[in-house]
């Protein structure tokens, strides 16, 4: 059971000593931890997906649409193709027409007249004639009644069959677009969506050389502030024991109390500068966490802090302004702002020429016209052709045309004023390039004078023939060469960086 314990508490230490352990971070790290943390730069990556739909979309331009429409109407009056006056002699049209039939009537009975008299005379009984005449009279007058029945019958049949229900109407189509010709539109929104999509990719790296270019400068901050404060410490300690040894003269009476207290002082100044150098160390640290998406509060140790030379190496780096013409991504992105104009000139020509289409789909109703008048759905096909040929606008389209061909000159002129911005760019960071490492070349070789200045006057201090301000002259003399040798390597380290942004070339 003890060994249980014992094995519990054994890792349980071990996992205390892993949440207090700090991590160790190259320049390449932070880096890549700085471009996923980085919020711009996902909003660069989410402006290329939408410039990239965006380009998909204006390719569906150059293929046919399909769209569906359905329709319900409801209206107060129908539609009616024949007056009221029409309605009505075709509903009376029997009745009418055995109104005009009475001359006829009249004939006939005049004819039976004639006919029972003929027949008297041949003997026929008078009481036969007037009862064949009856019953002639009688059928005729049945028929006539009939016939205008059946044709008051058949008027209204027409009545109804001409009436168009229209109250109530359902439409539907499928209908079929296919540009043939737009003047030129699509083709140039289909330029101009290729443009936006390099415009978003050119600005995603401008982005990430931006975020790269902090990126280093917060990491080479940390470590000079880290050399520095371990040259603090060392100046501290140095003085600190100067100080032992003044005081230790003063009891012999050696050295007065006026040396003593130019030394304090000088410890003084040393315990200052290492807490202001521990406080902006602390400040630089919590600002890399943020930039990289780590807690402000976590320890981390870079690996150029603990290295006692930086191993800088001095470049001689050549003039090439035409590399950072070629690569730098702000002026990638004013190209493409003048081509995206020219495009959008083209779109807004479009405009004023002919555009042509090929129509076509299926149409239904209800009532529908194809059969007479019918209450119930019918369709049919249809196939056109349309032609859209602006006439007069009031030079509406030359106007905006004008203005968008301002907008390109505009875009030409800041992308001439920007390249030379950027060779002026050039020519400056290489300088600084050249300047940093003769600004090195000296800090060694002061290095190198401090040093020795530094061992003389130990030396003759200690043999007594050189006085305690001589010493502490030597020692500030000494923090500064090592204090210019570390700006000095932190210098060359930035310049490097700021010419490969000047050029383009910052990955």
């Amino acid at each position: 059971m003890k060994k249980f314990i014992s094995f519990g508490l054994l890792l349980l230490a071990v996992g205390i000593q892993d949440i207090g352990a700090q991590q160790l971070l190259c320049l390449d790290s932070c880096r890549a931890m700085a471009l996923r943390n980085n919020k711009q730069m996902t909003v660069s990556q989410l402006k290329q997906e939408v410039a990239a739909n965006l380009r998909k979309s204006a390719r569906t331009k150059y293929l046919p649409h399909v769209s569906a429409i359905g329709s319900y109407q409801y209206t107060s009056e129908e539609v009616s193709l024949l007056n009221n006056e029409q309605k009505a002699t075709l509903s009376n049209l029997g009745t009418n027409l055995a109104g005009n039939l009475g001359g006829l009537t009249t004939g006939v009975n005049n004819f039976m007249g004639q006919m029972g008299t003929m027949l008297a005379q041949l003997g026929v009984p008078a009481a036969s004639i007037q009862q064949m005449a009856g019953n002639l009279q009688q059928n005729m007058q049945q028929g006539i009644t009939n016939a205008a029945g059946m044709l008051d019958t058949e008027g209204q049949k027409i009545v109804d069959a001409f009436r168009t229900d229209t109250r109530n109407i359902f439409a539907g189509s499928i209908l079929v677009t296919q540009p043939v010709f737009m003047g030129g539109g699509i083709v140039a929104l289909n330029k101009l969506a290729d443009l936006n999509e390099e415009f978003a990719s050119n600005s995603a790296s401008a982005r990430r050389q931006a975020v790269v270019y902090a990126t280093d400068q917060a990491y080479w901050q940390v470590v000079s502030l880290k050399h520095k404060q371990r040259l603090a410490e060392s100046y501290l300690a140095l003085i600190k024991k100067f100080d032992g040894d003044v005081q230790k003269m003063i009891a012999e009476g050696v050295a007065t109390k006026s040396d003593g207290l130019s030394v304090s002082v000088k410890v003084n100044e040393a315990e200052m500068t290492l807490q202001r150098v521990n406080d902006g160390l602390v400040l630089s640290k919590m600002l890399l966490c943020q930039m990289i998406g780590l807690p402000m509060n976590d320890q981390i140790t870079l690996a150029d802090e603990d290295t006692k030379d930086l191993a800088v190496v001095t470049l001689q780096p050549q003039l090439d302004v035409d590399r950072a013409i070629e690569n730098r991504p702000e002026l990638k992105m004013l190209g493409n702002t003048v081509d995206m104009t020219k495009q959008a000139t083209n779109i807004l020509k479009a405009a004023n020429l002919p555009q042509v289409a090929l129509m076509g789909g299926y149409a239904v109703s209800n009532p529908n016209v194809l059969n007479g008048f019918e209450k119930k759905f019918g369709g049919f096909w249809n196939v056109g052709l349309l032609v859209r040929v602006p006439l007069w606008n009031w030079g509406d389209v030359a106007y905006k045309v004008r203005a968008s061909k301002g907008a390109t000159a505009i875009a030409h002129l800041e992308l001439a004023d920007a390249r030379e911005k950027i060779e002026l760019q050039v020519n400056q960071n290489t300088f600084k390039v050249d300047e940093a490492n003769r600004r090195l070349t000296l800090a060694q070789t002061g290095i190198e004078k401090a040093e020795e200045n530094l061992r003389t006057a130990n030396l003759g201090f200690s043999e007594g023939v050189i006085s305690p301000s001589v010493v502490m002259e030597a020692q500030t003399a000494w923090l500064q060469a090592q204090s210019q040798l570390i700006d000095a390597q932190i210098a060359v380290k930035l310049s490097h960086v700021e010419l490969q942004k000047a050029l383009g070339s910052l990955e």
